[in-house]
């Protein structure tokens, strides 16, 4: 959400924002009811001075002026009933544009309406030279007996997984191996909730845009977390911090659950497209400077670089052009890593700055040194999600024989080099 005075004051750059991310919403219909909202506010405001005057007035008069005061003051209370409703739904209808608003982009970005103008900007390690005809993911899970699709998806339905043996085993190793990545880099380590209220999605910014992304329970009372992040984003909603505790560094392993709603047919085979997952989440709050905001991107987009390359997997860096970016992002760098199985690279990583877009909808707010309020910057990204990595994983480190060869930064966490057949 964008300061309603700075488009007020910068309707241009707002609306050239608008179009370089690809949006529909209209600018001038945002301005328009904003100035409504406004010129209601000061007539209620002139009102309810009429009113406290008449009140006061009322009680100094003399009984024959008082009847005509307090009628008066009735009239008065009438108008407000009427107004007071409709200033509600007027300030309502605004702050659902505003959730509409996007950040402004780094320059820097590629303007693009999609993917299709997303950047490559480098490259780390060669995609593997195999000397044997290497197995998917699918074959490689039903050849050694790691894991269930089918029972899965008599249990649960479509985008289900069950893991077994040595690749159950690994994926937690794989977890716990990211999480103390994390604790290493200082972050502190969370567990949180899976289940959301609807206003920590509003201030993710999850809603009201993606709202066919999330599974509701209880009727839609709560919900069901997409990312830790969600949970992370709302732990200080409405609190004042002092700078002094800043910037705060959290990391959160967590499950997480996605409709997918809209992409039927993409990925329906494997663990790479799922509704249930687990991932480790990168998140920092920090003072609303800039410089700091792209020192803790920069920092984060390392550790998740580090741990691509502890796991031994080639992969690319892009950035992320406007259109594909999303609605809240000052800026996105991705990481794709290679699946040999489709001879491409495919996202694991996604780090975001957001700036105050979300701490403007969380109510996230700090007070400097001199005692002044700002609104802080948020920034987020992925330290691993499973199941996907496993795809690069078991594709990239697999045999001949069908075994599948641990990185060795991983192998204290799963206590042998390879993994191995499971009984069927």
């Amino acid at each position: 959400m964008l300061d309603i005075k700075f488009i007020r004051e910068n309707p241009e750059a707002v609306r050239q924002a608008i179009e370089k991310k690809g949006l529909t919403l209209e600018l001038d219909k945002l301005l328009e009811l904003d100035q409504e909202v406004q010129a209601l506010k000061r007539t209620i405001e002139k009102i309810q001075a009429e009113r406290n005057a008449n009140a006061k007035a009322a009680a100094r008069a003399k009984p024959e002026e008082r009847a005509a005061m307090i009628e008066r003051g009735k009239e008065i209370g009438r108008q407000l009933a009427e107004l007071e409703p409709r200033l509600r739904t007027l300030e309502a209808q605004l702050k659902q544009l505003l959730y509409l608003t996007p950040t402004l982009p780094w320059e820097g970005a590629p303007v693009g309406p999609d993917d299709s103008f997303n950047v490559e900007t480098r490259v780390h390690g060669n995609p593997r030279t195999f000397l044997f005809e290497p197995l998917d993911h699918v074959a490689l899970i039903e050849k050694n007996g790691w894991g269930d699709f089918e029972r899965a998806a008599k249990v649960s339905g479509s985008r289900s997984y069950i893991l077994k043996g040595d690749l159950m085993v690994y994926e937690q190793a794989l977890l716990r191996f990211a999480l103390d990545r994390m604790i290493q880099a200082g972050f502190t380590p969370m567990s949180v909730p899976s289940l959301t209220k609807e206003e920590a999605l509003y201030a993710h910014g999850q809603f009201p845009a993606a709202r066919d992304q999330v599974y509701s329970v209880d009727g839609g009372e709560v919900y069901l977390a997409g990312t830790a992040e969600v949970l992370l984003n709302y732990l200080h909603a409405g609190e004042i911090l002092a700078e002094s505790e800043l910037p705060r560094t959290y990391c959160a392993l967590s499950p997480c659950f996605r409709s997918e709603a809209g992409s039927a047919g993409r990925d329906v085979r494997g663990l790479m497209r799922v509704h249930q997952f687990n991932k480790v989440e990168q998140y920092v709050l920090c003072k609303a400077d800039l410089d700091e905001s792209n020192r803790w991107f920069e920092t984060m987009l390392s550790i998740s670089e580090g741990i691509l390359q502890a796991l031994e997997l080639p992969y690319r860096v892009i950035e992320v052009s406007t259109g594909d970016m999303g609605l809240g992002k000052y800026r996105q760098v991705d990481l794709e890593t290679w699946v040999p199985s489709e001879n491409r690279y495919r996202e694991t990583h996604s780090c975001s700055a957001l700036l105050d877009w979300q701490a403007r909808r969380a109510g996230l707010r700090y007070r400097d040194e001199r005692g002044k309020i700002h609104y802080a910057y948020t920034l987020n990204n992925t330290a691993l999600a499973t199941p996907r990595i496993l795809v690069m994983l078991l594709e990239n480190h697999q045999n001949e024989d069908g075994t599948v060869n641990v990185p060795k930064a991983v192998q204290p966490y799963f206590g042998k080099e390879k993994l191995e057949p499971s009984a069927l």
